[in-house]
């Protein structure tokens, strides 16, 4: 508030006050504009994706802190994040969509959809990809030679080569697609069609649909793992679709009793880790003779979604979006080793 105090004249205070207004505008404006400067990430990190921030923060996993801060230029709501295969780059998928409260509908913006490619060491911007619809992920291929990016608007998956960035291949798959992700051997491409109650089943040589697969209401992600199975959450259903990957059946449906955040699997201890959305927690089962059973559950934070392993999976990463932090694990006793503050709504997470 600017005082009268020397009887100026009230046109004059008035203008006053809009410089100063515009003045501070121009300033934040400034500020959010700044450029990325060069880093130097030669330690083993984890790269968290803020998608209200529209940044990356980098976790110095030795020390598990919050070593840096990749800043996204012209980037809305990015979303789940991939690490090459040769670990020189990342694709971070711009939805301009929050899509912290449900996958459902895919509603939101309607234009700025794009995958932006980073360099892993200097989070310097590499190459952007507009994409005519909303990408909820990329994928590359096992040998790096592909991104694979589902449309969501336009019902197909988009396969750039990573050499030209030009589109090789479009695939038609079902409705309202969201994340793309690879079985542990590459050979085959999972699409959760949200929208269809479906996953599409795709060779990844060939491009061919090889199957299309009835899950749960919902899924949004088919989430491999060593053991040959595809593990999709669905949203809506509340359950947990088990995907043989040599018969691509349908072999088990787990009833979760919430709505599921991604599903991880841990090869040590052949447990399943599912993050509760509804509840702030990660809900842990046991493979139980022929059923997998509740083993154990651990408090993490508001809208639990994400669950990374780190490379000896002795540790866990949950990325809590509405706590806008990442709580670790201990997945020996399950005891939370420490809470990690990074940017607001943090959802995908990969290790380098």
């Amino acid at each position: 508030m600017i005082r009268n105090k020397y009887k100026l004249p009230k046109s004059f205070l008035l203008g006053l006050s809009a410089f100063a207004v515009v003045l501070s505008g121009c300033m934040h404006h400034s500020e959010h504009d700044e450029p990325q400067k060069p880093l130097n990430i030669d330690y083993k990190a984890a790269y968290v994706i803020n998608g209200q921030d529209n940044n990356v923060s980098v976790l110095k996993l030795q020390e598990n802190r919050v070593a840096e801060t990749i800043k996204l230029q012209e980037a809305v709501a990015p979303h789940h994040i991939a690490l090459s295969p040769d670990k020189k780059h990342l694709a971070i998928a711009i939805t301009s969509t929050d899509l912290s409260g449900g996958h459902g509908g895919h509603g939101g913006s309607t234009g700025g959809y794009k995958v932006m490619i980073l360099d892993a060491v200097s989070g310097m911007e590499v190459k952007v990809l507009s994409t005519p619809d909303m990408p909820h992920n990329a994928a590359y291929n096992q040998a790096g030679s592909e991104l694979w990016v589902g449309q969501a608007g336009g019902n197909k998956v988009l396969v750039f080569d990573t050499k030209s960035w030009s589109v090789k291949s479009t695939v038609a798959v079902g409705k309202s697609p969201s994340e793309v992700t690879f079985s542990t051997n590459g050979a085959l491409a999972f699409v959760a069609n949200t929208d269809d109650a479906t996953v599409t089943v795709i060779d990844q040589t060939t491009k061919a649909v090889k199957k299309t697969i009835p899950v749960g209401a919902e899924p949004v992600g088919a989430w491999p793992a060593a053991n040959g199975k595809m593990y999709v959450d669905n949203e809506a259903g509340q359950t947990v679709s088990v995907i043989d990957v040599n018969s691509l059946t349908v072999e088990e449906t787990i009833a979760l009793n919430f709505k599921p955040g991604y599903v991880a699997y841990h090869s040590g201890t052949n447990e399943l880790w599912v993050s509760n959305a509804t509840d702030g927690k990660v809900v842990i089962y046991r493979r139980d003779g022929n059923s997998w059973q509740r083993k154990t559950e651990v408090a993490t934070g508001a809208d639990a979604h994400a669950i990374i392993f780190d490379e000896d999976m002795k540790l866990a990463y949950v990325t809590n979006q509405g706590a806008h932090n990442v709580s670790v694990i201990n997945t020996v006793d399950y005891s939370k080793v420490t809470t990690l503050s990074v940017g607001r709504k943090p959802n995908g997470m990969v290790i380098r």
